[in-house]
């Protein structure tokens, strides 16, 4: 079995994060680190080698990234985490790319690499678009079972449950197929120090878009379909209202508070 994790770098949501002059998302400026979403599609695809065993054969998880040279830290958490190898998608032309172009790259990275399962998160945490899965499903040809919050094999049967709003369904999909999985899927494990030993010897590829065939005017800023066109600053945090309870009358204070704002 052959399961690519498809996963991605983000910033560092406690950082203070800032737009380029472009208004992409400034990647240099802020510590970044292994999208939280992503750690789950990492889990779920280590919890199904350890689940396939001996009978799976020469199981093997690869972890797939695009970014640039930092975005190999998010690679080696993974590796650490008990992934067996990694490939970073690394070349300028990229920058800026939306979901379209970062799923047509994936996609032929994808094509690369011996895939028998491709695994993705929800959905990023700094975009939070929560498409490329469905878009990954496509540009492959393969089936999409997306959104899963509990994943089963069972041979060449994949199966899932994903619970919406008001009823939750079983989606089936036979192999090779994309898989999407929620963060109810369970929590993701820490990685061990003896994980954090082993993932220093196990291999990671760098691939530019010449490796995979894609033209650079198919992908960066230039050639995607949606762009930020403005950004403001987050208003400073303003200072809050005390209410000094001297007389009694704060709990009276406190509920013409709440009702000014409508939270009653």
């Amino acid at each position: 079995m052959n399961i690519v994790v498809c996963v991605k770098y983000v910033p560092d949501a406690t950082g203070d994060r800032k737009f380029e002059s472009d208004n992409t998302v400034d990647r240099e400026g802020v510590d970044g680190l292994l999208s939280e979403l992503d750690e789950y599609a990492v889990e779920q695809s280590l919890q199904l080698k350890e689940k396939l065993g001996s009978d799976g054969g020469d199981s093997e998880v690869t972890v797939l990234t695009i970014g640039p040279a930092g975005a190999v830290d998010a690679i080696r958490k993974a590796l650490q985490m008990g992934a067996d190898k990694g490939v970073h998608v690394q070349d300028d032309a990229i920058a800026g790319s939306d979901a379209f172009a970062t799923s047509l790259v994936l996609a032929e990275a994808v094509k690369k690499l011996p895939h028998d399962l491709v695994v993705c998160g929800m959905a990023s945490t700094d975009g939070g678009m929560g498409v490329v899965p469905a878009m990954l499903s496509e540009r492959l040809g393969l089936p999409g079972a997306t959104l899963g919050s509990s994943i089963e094999l069972d041979g060449q049967t994949l199966k899932i449950r994903r619970d919406g709003d008001t009823a939750t369904v079983t989606v089936e999909a036979t192999l090779p197929a994309v898989l999407s999985v929620t963060d109810q899927s369970g929590e993701a494990r820490y990685p061990s120090f003896k994980g954090i030993m082993a993932a220093k010897k196990k291999p990671v590829e760098t691939w530019s878009l010449a490796d995979l065939g894609v033209d650079a005017g198919q992908v960066g800023l230039e050639a995607s379909y949606t762009a930020v066109e403005e950004t403001q600053a987050r208003p400073p945090r303003t200072a809050g209202e005390i209410v000094k309870d001297e007389d009694g009358s704060g709990a009276k204070a406190l509920v013409d508070f709440l009702v000014s704002k409508k939270f009653v």
